[in-house]
């Protein structure tokens, strides 16, 4: 049998996606290059891999079968790849890092920065991403580690937390509610909202009595992205919500940030790493480095 590893790539990234069209453009290849390498391989195993209709790619009881080993086999090769290139990156050093694009964009930069100072000649890579992808990074091995909110993890994955941030007020210095040192999510009243997609306004609209999660989440607004909602609040059209990590951003764009309790909500983030990763140097240097870097961080943050 020589089923080689673009072919193996190929069959579980069509399964994945339970589409041609989606694999090639992932692969990079052409259609009829990625169709070449599914025939090539039923061929080399004498059965066929997927069903196909007109309109449906699904795999056949064979490709059931064969899907786990696929990947456990990709999954070694990819511990090997990464083994080799740490060999190689040794003395210069180099640490792979996922965080989700509000972390991203707003602390770590930062981090890095301060990072650097102490390391100058380690390599950082910031994987920008999905909260959900941030463990799928680690998991299969593409970032060393990952920072990101509480989020369900598979046994291939470990987690410790590194710290809780706590929600507060984002609105123009100018407004009403701009120079009071604390809020109650009562005050918000009815001012105009700017909230951002599942899962993040569901979550503190379920830790809300009813009549204020009803009166505030009334989708005046709802963005994607922190930095969207930052731009509305700064030409007047509301006020959002956002983790107070994000202080040092929110103050970028002029604007002010007030806590809020009764309750307090906040987003528990926790460090990732995959337990069969060996830990390399640069690894261990950032690691060490964060959690020092964030037990500082958190004596200055809003209660």
């Amino acid at each position: 049998m020589n089923i080689t590893f673009r072919q193996l790539k190929a069959f579980t990234s069509v399964a994945r996606h339970k589409s041609f069209t989606k694999a090639a453009d992932e692969l990079h290849l052409t259609q009829s290059s990625l169709s070449g390498l599914i025939k090539e391989m039923e061929r080399h195993i004498d059965t066929r891999l997927f069903d196909r209709t007109t309109r449906q790619i699904h795999l056949s009881d064979a490709g059931e079968r064969i899907l786990p080993h696929a990947l456990r086999v990709l999954h070694d090769m990819q511990l090997l790849g990464n083994e080799i290139a740490d060999l190689k990156d040794f003395h210069q050093g180099k640490v792979r890092i996922a965080a989700p694009q509000q972390l991203a964009a707003s602390a770590m930069p930062e981090l890095i920065r301060q990072f650097k100072l102490t390391y100058p000649d380690i390599q950082v890579n910031l994987i920008d991403c999905s909260i959900e992808d941030v463990i799928n990074q680690v998991q299969i091995l593409d970032a060393d580690l990952g920072i990101g909110p509480e989020y369900p993890f598979s046994a291939d994955v470990v987690a410790n937390e590194l710290f809780t941030s706590p929600f507060c007020l984002v609105l123009r210095p100018d407004h009403p509610l701009a120079d009071r040192q604390k809020l109650t999510w009562r005050d918000l009243g009815e001012n105009d909202l700017i909230t951002l997609q599942e899962p993040f306004a569901k979550q503190i609209a379920d830790e809300l009595p009813l009549d204020i999660s009803s009166r505030l989440f009334r989708s005046d607004y709802e963005v994607n992205f922190l930095s969207t909602a930052l731009g509305m609040v700064k030409m007047g059209l509301g006020i959002t919500v956002a983790l107070s990590y994000a202080d040092a951003w929110v103050k970028e764009q002029g604007l002010v940030m007030v806590p809020i309790s009764e309750p307090v909500i906040s987003r528990k983030f926790l460090l990732y790493k995959n337990k069969h990763r060996s830990i390399t140097p640069a690894t261990a240097a950032f690691e060490n480095f964060l959690a020092k870097y964030v037990s500082a961080w958190g004596r200055h943050q809003p209660a």
